[in-house]
């Protein structure tokens, strides 16, 4: 085995234009399946920084629009059209009794709900248009984020319906630049707020982020900007959240008898717990990692047969060395073994290659994420290099038979007589 080892790292040095040719498919698909893998485990990083910012023991309580008889019944109806009739219908039915009631439950520690709307925000000659939250003084009881400077605002300003605004870190920079904003009056559609806090950066996640969103008392964005009384998102934290599965059935029967619903097929309401949550994204990510690996599988393919096509030239250019060693004594197991470990060799180069290749990738892409103010994380997982070592070895021992075994067979004498 040693002396088909040294026999193999003789002919690749002699023929390197050659050996890089043939890596080069083995290097890009081991590469790609590298990255997909590092960038995974930087996106899941950014998603459990982002349920931080929540607390890992919250819950949520949001709006929907329930299914009628005619949409179950309906066989011809898309996505799309329910989708498009969804978003025409508002709950009015979620109210600040409903988690005033949540919050009776023994396992629950606090609460609070948010409304949402749009908005020109402005100051002088600066003005952007803004999504804005409306949260009750509570969500600071839960919130994880930190103030950069200012205060958050307080339950008599928010009870008293106060025209007071926290800014997210980008829209306080678009707005003011270098200026300190606090104390400083913004409009907001057509009224005045005066600003109190500005957040620290949080880093934007899923298109809108933190970082550009305005922050104002509930009863303020509700009586004074959508003249509405109900809720679209209640936030609950849980004194323990292993209970959290038993709360959220709590929490869907005092919502259910609030809004008199017998049947839960017509619950207006959805309960997600951060471990559902969590399980609907690993459930999604799973599948998209599978569908990445899958395709970049596809030029390790291509790359195994760019292999086994390149030693079938090196049989065909080796044919009288062959015949020369095997009438000098050679078994066909000798033949076998030399051409299988050259095949096997130029794959594990690959995937060397490849694993550096992607990892470096890997580490430009959490560069540009947290240049773009994302809380990413650099990681290479030790799976993907064992994946990436495994699945190189595999295809150079699988794409490497066929022409070993054709080198093997061949007879000497013909072999000897071969220009």
């Amino acid at each position: 085995m040693f002396k088909a080892l040294q026999q193999s790292i003789k002919v690749l040095k002699a023929n390197p234009v050659r050996t890089i040719l043939t890596t080069l498919g083995i290097v890009i698909g081991i590469a790609t399946v590298i990255l997909v893998l590092s960038a995974g485990a930087g996106f899941r990083s950014l998603i459990d920084a982002q349920l931080q910012a929540y607390g890992t023991d919250t819950l949520f309580v949001e709006t929907r629009v329930p299914p009628t008889t005619k949409n179950r019944a309906s066989n011809n109806a898309t996505s799309a059209d329910f989708s498009r009739a969804s978003s025409a219908v508002a709950i009015t039915t979620f109210k600040q009794k409903d988690l005033t009631d949540i919050e009776r439950l023994g396992n629950v520690k606090a609460s609070y709900g948010i409304v949402t709307g749009l908005a020109v925000a402005s100051y002088r000659d600066n003005a952007k248009s803004v999504i804005y939250y409306g949260s009750s003084y509570k969500r600071f009881e839960i919130d994880k984020n930190t103030l950069k400077s200012g205060r958050f605002f307080t339950q008599a300003e928010d009870m008293g319906a106060s025209q007071v605004v926290i800014l997210g870190y980008n829209i306080a920079n678009d707005l003011f630049g270098q200026d300190d904003p606090l104390g400083k009056l913004i409009k907001v559609g057509n009224l005045n707020f005066q600003v109190i806090g500005v957040y620290d950066e949080q880093g934007n996640f899923g298109g809108a982020g933190a970082d550009d969103i305005l922050y104002i008392p509930l009863q303020t964005a509700q009586k004074k900007l959508l003249g509405i009384d109900h809720l679209l998102v209640g936030i609950v934290q849980l004194k323990d959240s292993n209970l959290g599965e038993a709360t959220s059935e709590e929490i869907k029967t005092i919502l259910r008898k609030n809004h008199n619903i017998t049947d839960p097929v017509k619950d207006d309401f959805t309960v997600t717990t951060q471990a559902q949550a969590m399980d609907t994204f690993n459930t999604i990510f799973s599948g998209i990692t599978i569908l990445l690996i899958c395709i970049a599988s596809i030029s390790l393919i291509v790359g195994g047969v760019g292999i086994m096509n390149i030693m079938y030239v090196v049989v065909t250019e080796r044919t009288s060395e062959i015949g020369l060693k095997k009438a000098l004594g050679a078994k066909n197991k000798d033949i076998l073994t030399e051409f299988l470990v050259e095949s096997v060799l130029v794959t594990i180069i690959g995937g060397i290659l490849g694993i550096i290749l992607g990892a470096f990738g890997g580490w430009v892409i959490s560069l540009i994420a947290v240049s773009s103010g994302l809380e990413w994380a650099y990681k290479v997982p030790f799976y993907s290099i064992i994946l990436g070592v495994g699945v190189s070895a595999i295809i150079g021992i699988g794409f490497g038979v066929l022409p070993a075994r054709s080198a093997s067979k061949l007879d000497p004498i013909e072999a000897l007589r071969y220009e």
